[in-house]
């Protein structure tokens, strides 16, 4: 408990020192609210993240922040009472109104389509059939690891998926090479979140957007929010170097810190896990488990998948080009396949939209598969597909009042009060640097990186523009913002994907949480010093990516110890020597 107060104390601390707001109503009432409350206009996210800290639950720490905010503006020539039950309504409003934006419903409709492709997919078969042809070309560590690794990255449309699709496939051909559970564990909670959270579509990206969108309408700005989620992709210096991290220790065949106490005693002894180990198991693997009797094939992933992929692309460049002026269309036919042609579409889409309609025929595509090969009926298609839905809801949820916060601390004037007082006391090329480590501490106490997003990414934009308004500058910020967020939940050991690697891997979770953080904190340290701090001064990122990159495989190289030395028996492996 002390602990958790005293990590309480330093994000107070932090948010104090860069906090700002989004959503923009009328200025003169943001104006007008922020000369009146003054400092307590951060009361509304101050309140979501004390509470997410000792609740653990976002959802209520969000509901009961935007109510705080609500109160303070009910308060207006009002009794308490009365500002209770005003806050209240004003709650209900905030929520009616975010859901009533096309965008916004847009966003929740892809979401949950996607959820329900995901689910056929796995009930077809189809992902299992790819990880075991892809598991059949393991025959060495080395191979096995980059195998596991070359799996999590094809399943970059979700992070759930990720972790109980991989596990249980890899983990047979892993405790053959004798791979301790704590590295497959590793390889398979590192390629979850870290992959969705960049891939161009996934479950992620319309929260994402969402968040992106809004914030930018806060400063005035109506951007592409999926242009902008692109642009944020270089700077998401942990999700790209935890992926290769795992590249180097595999070919390198090099661990550190408690990982390497854990290969070599699983390469020495045959023990998977340390004695007295208390493996994960889960009975939740089996709702992506494919329906029984039926025939593998590596189509029924790819065909769907491939379709949702395509058809985005194929939306994105349509959309666009019919929101582009007459003027610029016709500059696009002349060369519709050139870059800029692309770019000028892609940027004009509207994504919400596009990847709704993608899901959607990806899944219909899905269902036909499945009905053709009398893998379900129909009836047991759509609800296959309606069950996958239902594990997104939590992040309709989430979203609704994410939306409703930001709209909150915007009508208070936070962003302006803030601004006001902060933007002269930050050093411009520190703001991203502070940005993800408040993400990290956020996440990490929370266990949910989608929170910790929602909360700070309304805060963030704001002030980065105010410090500069180069773009660059607020991408970098906004990217601080969602890679943090990755970083402190891929370490916690109450994150529902650590939770969900552990058990898909059948690893002691406190031993996967434990050698796992060694290996998070040191790319976390490697993408503050190499990555955010040179790029916050302005180094150029065709200097500062590969420059990251090469200190990454270099920490590894000098840091790690070999495994290559201890004798690999390729036998089978007892389950006493599992534990």
């Amino acid at each position: 408990m002390k602990k958790r107060n005293i990590t309480a104390i330093l994000t107070i601390i932090l948010v104090l020192a860069m906090t700002g707001s989004a959503f923009a109503v009328d200025p003169e009432v943001a104006q007008a609210n922020a000369d009146k409350f003054g400092m307590w206009t951060i009361i509304p996210p101050l309140v979501a993240i004390v509470l997410a800290f000792v609740t653990k639950n976002v959802v209520l720490s969000l509901f009961i922040g935007v109510f705080s905010g609500t109160f303070m503006i009910g308060l207006n020539g009002s009794n308490i009472i009365m500002a209770i039950f005003n806050g209240f309504m004003m709650i209900i409003d905030q929520v009616l109104g975010s859901l009533s934006d096309s965008w916004n419903a847009g966003i929740i409709l892809q979401c949950l389509t996607i959820g329900g492709l995901i689910a056929l997919v796995s009930k077809m078969g189809g992902a299992k059939a790819v990880a075991e042809s892809l598991a059949k070309k393991a025959k060495s560590p080395t191979s096995a690891q980059l195998i596991t690794w070359a799996l999590g990255m094809l399943v970059f449309f979700d992070d759930y998926a990720n972790s109980l699709i991989v596990g249980p496939i890899m983990r047979p051909v892993a405790d053959k090479m004798r791979i301790s559970r704590e590295k497959l564990a590793f390889v398979i909670d590192a390629t979850a979140a870290p992959i969705s959270g960049i891939a161009l579509i996934s479950t992620w990206v319309g929260y994402e957007l969402s968040l992106i969108k809004e914030a930018y309408d806060g400063i005035g700005q109506s951007v592409n929010a999926y242009g902008i989620f692109v642009q944020t992709i270089p700077y998401r210096f942990y999700n790209i170097l935890i992926l290769l991290f795992i590249m180097f220790t595999a070919v390198m065949l090099k661990e550190f810190g408690p990982m390497y106490k854990a290969e070599k005693r699983a390469r020495e002894t045959g023990k998977l896990l340390p004695d007295g180990a208390k493996p994960m198991v889960s009975d939740e693997t089996t709702e992506l488990e494919p329906k029984a009797g039926i025939k593998l094939s590596i189509w029924n992933a790819i065909i769907p998948i491939g379709v949702l992929i395509g058809s985005a692309f194929v939306g994105f460049y349509y959309n666009g080009y019919l929101a582009l002026s007459p003027e610029m269309q016709a500059a696009v036919m002349e060369k519709p396949f050139s870059f800029i042609a692309i770019r000028e579409t892609f940027g004009a889409s509207d994504a919400s939209i596009v990847l709704f309609q993608a899901a959607l025929i990806g899944s219909i595509v899905a269902m036909a598969m499945g009905l053709k090969q009398k893998i379900f009926s129909l009836s047991e298609a759509i609800d296959t597909w309606v069950h996958g839905m239902k594990s997104l809801v939590i992040t309709g949820v989430i979203l609704l009042l994410a939306w409703s916060l930001s709209g909150v601390i915007k009508e208070l004037g936070t962003a302006k009060f803030l601004v006001s007082i902060l933007s002269g006391s930050i050093p411009k090329f520190l703001l991203p640097t502070i940005i993800f480590i408040l993400g990290s501490i956020i996440s990490f106490a929370t266990g949910t990186s989608y929170g910790t997003m929602g909360i700070l990414m309304p805060l963030t934009i704001p002030l980065a523009y105010a410090i500069s308004p180069e773009n660059s500058y607020v991408v970098m910020s906004a990217g601080a913002v969602l890679t943090g967020a990755i970083f402190g939940d891929h370490c916690s050991p109450i994150s529902d994907t650590t939770i969900l690697s552990s058990m898909g891997s059948a690893c002691d979770h406190l031993e996967h949480t434990r050698t796992q953080m060694v290996y998070a904190l040191t790319v976390a340290g490697i993408s503050i010093v190499f990555g955010y701090i040179p790029a916050g001064l302005g180094v150029p990122m065709v200097i500062v990516m590969p420059v990251s990159i090469i200190a990454t495989g270099l920490t590894v190289f000098f840091l790690g110890k070999s495994v290559k030395d201890f004798e690999l028996q390729t036998g089978e492996i007892t389950e006493e020597k599992v534990i």
